[in-house]
Parts: C-alpha cells; sequence; structure tokens
C-alpha cells in the first residue's frame, strides 16, 4: 500500500507532476497550492483524506478496472429484451459507428464545424434530411435530450404568446415530465408556466378531447402531443387536437419519434406548429441510456426563428448563382451573443450524434424508412396477438400502437417485478414496470418491439410467460 500523503502523478491528468506543479508554483509567485484557494474561508476547505480508492497509474491497469466495472453489466447484447421507454433496441448499421468514430469527429469539442467543411457538410445534409422527414425547414442544432427539446419548445411558445398555462397528455414519458417541471421551474422562476395533464380515454388510451377542450382556455400557451405516446398508442386525433389549440391562439407541440415517421404522416403536414423529439432511434446506440439528443424544428417564419435559444445552421444565396453557402444564422438569439439576456442557456450540444443521425438517414432514405416502420408494425401487431392468447394476460389498450405497448398482468396474480426477476432468470428483459408511475394501471408494463425483434424472441418470451404466469 502506498503511502496516502504521497503525490500522485497520474499520466492521463496534465501536469500532475511535482516538479511541473512547482515550476508553475514559482511563474505565479506562490509556495503552496493551498494558497490558490485563500478566497474560500477555511471552515468551508475540506482537511481529511478523501475516502477513495487507490490511485490506478497506469494505462493497463485503468483498462481492466473499466473492463470489469462494465462486465458487471447485462445489456441487450446479452439478452433478448422488450424493454424500451424511450431507450428501445434498435438496429445500428456498421458504417454509422465507422464514420463517427473517425478521430476528426469524436475528438472534437462538440463536434462542431467551425471552419471544417466536412462538418458543415454534415451539418447541411442532417439538417435537409430532417426536415423532409418532419415537414418542416427550420431546425435547432441538437439538445441534450428530447425532454430537454420538449421543455425548450414550451419555452419558445410561452416568449411567442406570453401565455402562461401548457396542456400536456397525462400518459407522457415520466422522465420526460420530471425535465419539464424541473427546466420550467428554473427558466420561469418569476413567471412560471402551469402544466396541466390531460387524461386519456380509458379504452384506447388517446387523449380524451372533452376533456382538453374543458382545458384549453385563453391563457394556454401551447398544446403538446405525443406521436407516437409513452404507451405505444398512434394518437388518432392529431389533425383535430391541433385544430383546436391553433383557434384558441395556443401553439401546436408534437413530440414525435422520427423511426415512425416512415409510416406515419409528418407532424408539420397534421397542424404541427413546433415538432420535437429524440434522435435515438435513427443510429444512436443505447449506450446505458446515454445515447439520446433532441432536436427543434418549426418552418422558416421569423416568429419561430427568433425564439431558437442555440445556434442555428442554414443556407444563403451567394453571389454564384449555381451555388449555396451554409453556415451559422441570427447568431444574436443566443447566451454566447448576449449572455444572460439570451433566450436560454445553451451548453455543448450532442453533434456527435447528429452525425450518426445523419448517416443512417442517409442509408435508410425514404423506402427503408418505410420498411423498417412496416417491420415494427407487423412484429409489434404478432407480439400482441401472441400475449394476448396468454391466460390471465391482457392487452391494455384498444388502440393502435407502434413499437410499444401496454399489456395487463393484473389478472395473473403476479406483480410486474416478480415477473421481470423470472424473465431475467431466462435470459430477457421484461417490459417498463408502469406500477409506479401509472399507479392506476396496477400492474401493467410497456413492452417495446422493434425491428431487432426475431419471431423467435417473441414466441421464447410467450412461452416462458406462460410458465412464469399460471
Amino acid at each position: 500500500m502506498s503511502n496516502k500523503n504521497e503525490k500522485t502523478v497520474y499520466p492521463y491528468i496534465p501536469n500532475s507532476a511535482p516538479e511541473v506543479q512547482a515550476e508553475m508554483m514559482a511563474a505565479i509567485g506562490i509556495t503552496d497550492m493551498d494558497q490558490l484557494y485563500e478566497e474560500i474561508p477555511e471552515r468551508l476547505r475540506f482537511k481529511e483524506t478523501l475516502d477513495i480508492p487507490e490511485a490506478i497509474t497506469d494505462e493497463y491497469g485503468m483498462k481492466r478496472h473499466i473492463q470489469n466495472v462494465l462486465g458487471k453489466n447485462t445489456t441487450t447484447a446479452d439478452v433478448i429484451s422488450f424493454l424500451g421507454a424511450g431507450c428501445a433496441n434498435h438496429y445500428v448499421p456498421a458504417v454509422v459507428d465507422e464514420i463517427i468514430t473517425r478521430g476528426e469527429l469524436l475528438t472534437s469539442y462538440g463536434s462542431d464545424g467551425w471552419a471544417d467543411h466536412g462538418k458543415y457538410q454534415i451539418f447541411a445534409e442532417y439538417n435537409s434530411m430532417i426536415c423532409e422527414l418532419l415537414g418542416t425547414e427550420a431546425l435547432s442544432v441538437p439538445q441534450y435530450d428530447g425532454g430537454q427539446a420538449l421543455a425548450t419548445s414550451i419555452c419558445m411558445a410561452n416568449r411567442i404568446n406570453g401565455r402562461t398555462k401548457v396542456l400536456l397528455p397525462a400518459t407522457m414519458n415520466p422522465q420526460n415530465k420530471r425535465i419539464i417541471g424541473n427546466y420550467l421551474a428554473s427558466v420561469h422562476e418569476e413567471n412560471a408556466i402551469e402544466q396541466v395533464y390531460i387524461d386519456h380515454d380509458d379504452e384506447t388510451g388517446l387523449m380524451d378531447l372533452a376533456k382538453l377542450e374543458e382545458a384549453l382556455t385563453e391563457d394556454v400557451t401551447a398544446v403538446v402531443v405525443e406521436m407516437v405516446s409513452f404507451l405505444g398508442m398512434m394518437e388518432q386525433n392529431i389533425r383535430e387536437i391541433g385544430q383546436m389549440a391553433l383557434a384558441k391562439g395556443a401553439e401546436f407541440i408534437v413530440y414525435t419519434d422520427p423511426i415512425a415517421l416512415g409510416v406515419l404522416e409528418a407532424p408539420m403536414e397534421l397542424g404541427a406548429t413546433i415538432v420535437c423529439g429524440d434522435l435515438h432511434s435513427l443510429g444512436l446506440h443505447q449506450a446505458n441510456g446515454g445515447g439520446q439528443a433532441g432536436f427543434i424544428s418549426t418552418k422558416r417564419d421569423a416568429k419561430y426563428l427568433n425564439e431558437y435559444k442555440d445556434y442555428m445552421y442554414g443556407f444563403c444565396e451567394p453571389e454564384v448563382e449555381t451555388e449555396l453557402a451554409f453556415g451559422i444564422l441570427l447568431n444574436y438569439r443566443t447566451h454566447y451573443s448576449q449572455r444572460a439576456k439570451g433566450k436560454e442557456y445553451t451548453g455543448t450540444g450532442k453533434n456527435l450524434w447528429m452525425a450518426a443521425a445523419c448517416v443512417y438517414m442517409a442509408l435508410m432514405g425514404p423506402k427503408g424508412f418505410e420498411e423498417i416502420g412496416e417491420t415494427i408494425l407487423y412484429n409489434c401487431r404478432y407480439a400482441q396477438k401472441k400475449l394476448s392468447e396468454i391466460q390471465g394476460l391482457a392487452l391494455r389498450f384498444s388502440g393502435p400502437c407502434f413499437h410499444e405497448f401496454v399489456v395487463d398482468f393484473n389478472g395473473c396474480g403476479k406483480s410486474v417485478a416478480e415477473i421481470n426477476k423470472a424473465l431475467l432468470a431466462e435470459g430477457i428483459f421484461g417490459g417498463f414496470d408502469l406500477s409506479s408511475d401509472f399507479p392506476q394501471l396496477g400492474q401493467c408494463a410497456l413492452y417495446s418491439v422493434t425491428e431487432t425483434t426475431l419471431k423467435e424472441d417473441t414466441d421464447r418470451l410467450v412461452e416462458a410467460l406462460r410458465r412464469i404466469t399460471k
């Protein structure tokens, strides 16, 4: 064991060698490192030794340590997974990883373009393809995740019309609900935006239009719908909901899963004024929950363009008529330009995931998106049919589903937690337990089925559930 008081030289932390530190201290006229912190009162300084493991100072030792930690994980590469709830097991083509692990993308700060015309080309292609998919014309740089993109979309609506209430589906992603609550309370401390959640129809799982109409008053800044909903429902009344919102002068925000747009109509064509969502399904690995990046998109109307909080990239016409120029636009809106007076704070985005989504969309093309969407629909319908045949199990809602659906276990006499524990012992991740976030549903679970779910995977799940629930 080494002496805790010895100076440790970390090869992966610059300037940790004592002789280098001594030279730097001499240059600024101090003799002790503590002098750097003299403005911090003594009573606030931690004087004890931190209770942390011994330093690992060699690269191989560090690699072995990290491998041992990661080896404790059970991933969707090890078992069959029916667990989604916002981070599902989609297929990532090998070429996506081949491109985004190139040094100029993987190791650059924020993967921003700056003077790199190759990265700007990726930005341009990504913008064009996402807008074509959504039916929009303007696009933000990648947000931290879909939840943050939705929260900022609500803030944009508030800045546009000055109203202070937002209507959201009660069935929305619980994680996004928590992000919105925290974000709106932080951004609008003095003028809070009230969040009102509209219940779903108990039979179909779709938004209750009568309750929406009752809540849709003159102080509503925006109405939000999910397309597809967190519970997997394909909201059939989107156009009607949008008309109701616009008739009251509210913005209509559609939160969408872009992988579904190969078989569903573009949100802007259904009346959305602001479209947002998460890029996760477009070539991003699950990455322990880290493969997320949000987007916000609108028409190129000045009232929307002026309310984006981030850098925006777009085309302009140079002097040569046969060419287009692409670069940063409207920088004055951001906190980079106006600091505290910017629209909202924004930090380093997730532009690496933008590159992954760009490569994925270029590979798939319109026909590929259609085929993936149809495959997910077929796989989902097969799983629904087989699971509903198991005694004691039922489908909770009758509405059309995409990607995910709710399985009701209330009739089998076992909790979802018990069932998922038994499934894991058989090498299967069961569905997301809804009993905490949606207690009114009792023992129900959200099952995810994607293009990676093979028929034999579903058949294996069905046989396991027959044994577990009998």
